[in-house]
């Protein structure tokens, strides 16, 4: 089939069978939302481990469960696959309730943290296993098996037993035993973790590149926020088994809904600081560490519309949003120079402010000729908050102001 491509267009063999094996993978597939409303799981000893989730997932959009461990996301991508019951609540795959189906009915495919590929046997059976047990024609299984292994670039280790391969071979074999299948949902539980950092990144842009060619819903479990960040449509964060936020990367990071989120999300984490937020008129100042910090029209607009008045807050900044001043003034945090990370690109300092300590975020394009290798320790810096990126959270329930 490959060979006309071959001649007419001049590809080599081995283009032409990769993009006719992409072709394949991107003809139409049935609908495929997925719907969570009010599901629970609760275990025999009492304890809950997923309290009242509720999600909504678009067909072929990829959305990405994240949080701290223990926080109930395996938990719930395992009720999703069927692994788990659900104690309370409905799962609808389309418009089907799947809360009774066994799990190989459900038209969903796994990957786990663990590959969960059989010792005994080579890659090639590793991945047609499923299908022989659906008892497809050798040529189909045949055909599936290849045009997988095409795709995730493993044709050459077919043959190979689990044991001869990678972690990231090993991955890329459980991803392509998923893929055969044809799921309609693709479900994923930390598929990278077992990997190291380097060949994590790679993975990464490989399951973004997989996702772009193949028409399937993916639910991915992680508790890696830079993967949550870079692969997901939309993230769902969770701890202590409830949902904190839903929404864009972009979203939840522009606007944490509270106190945990703001912290997660981000790298370094956001800077805290106990604060007093004064409302005089119509005008709103706030007080940090004995500064006077500056709040942006549209801060004031938010706070006024939330009918805001006089209190104590927790003022957060991130430590890409902390610029250097030249001097002391009163709008400027003094403080002195306990470590400092050059990381190449940026620097990652952190200054002792009346014993607290506070991480900023520095392009080295932006530091003086003298401290682009480091700034010595006990160095005196002066910084001010960018004011228009300053968020402020309520210190009894934690939510953001605005």
């Amino acid at each position: 089939m490959w060979r006309p491509a071959v001649r007419r267009f001049g590809f080599c063999s081995r283009c032409a069978r990769k993009l006719i094996a992409e072709a394949r993978l991107l003809r139409p597939a049935s609908m495929a939302t997925v719907t969570l409303k009010g599901v629970k799981k609760i275990y025999d000893n009492k304890v809950t481990a997923v309290h009242d989730f509720n999600l909504e997932i678009a067909d072929k959009e990829f959305i990405v469960l994240v949080g701290p461990s223990g926080c109930g996301k395996s938990t719930t991508l395992r009720m999703v696959a069927g692994l788990e019951d659900i104690s309370e609540g409905d799962l609808f795959i389309g418009d089907k309730r799947m809360n009774d189906v066994e799990p190989k009915d459900r038209d969903i495919a796994m990957v786990f943290q663990s590959y969960a590929l059989y010792p005994h046997m080579t890659v090639y059976e590793n991945m047609a296993f499923a299908l022989k047990l659906r008892k497809l024609p050798k040529d189909e299984i045949d055909r599936k098996v290849r045009e997988a292994a095409e795709i995730l670039d493993i044709t050459q280790y077919l043959e190979r037993r689990p044991k001869a391969l990678s972690g990231g071979q090993r991955q890329r074999v459980a991803i392509g035993r998923a893929i055969v299948r044809d799921p309609k949902v693709f479900l994923m539980d930390e598929p990278l973790s077992n990997l190291d950092a380097k060949l994590r990144n790679q993975m990464r842009a490989e399951i973004i590149k997989l996702r772009q060619r193949i028409n399937t819903t993916f639910i991915y479990v992680t508790h890696d926020q830079t993967e949550a960040m870079t692969l997901g449509d939309r993230i769902v964060i969770m701890k202590d088994g409830f949902i904190q936020q839903i929404g864009t990367p972009q979203e939840v990071f522009n606007h944490p809904a509270n106190l945990f989120v703001a912290g997660f999300i981000g790298s370094p984490q956001m800077n805290f600081f106990d604060a007093e937020l004064t409302k005089s008129g119509s005008a709103y100042s706030l007080k940090v560490a004995g500064a006077v910090m500056a709040l942006d029209g549209e801060t004031q607009e938010k706070l006024a519309s939330c009918g805001v008045e006089s209190c104590k807050v927790i003022a957060g900044v991130r430590p890409e949003h902390i610029t250097f001043a030249p001097d002391s003034a009163e709008h400027t945090l003094t403080g002195s120079v306990d470590v400092s990370e050059m990381m190449g690109s940026e620097l990652h300092l952190h200054a002792n402010v009346e014993g607290k300590d506070v991480v900023l975020r520095v392009p080295t394009t932006e530091l003086p000729s003298e401290h682009r290798g480091g700034i010595p320790y006990g160095t005196q810096v002066h910084f001010t908050f960018r004011p228009d990126l300053i968020h402020l959270f309520n210190p009894e329930n934690e939510q953001n102001l605005i």
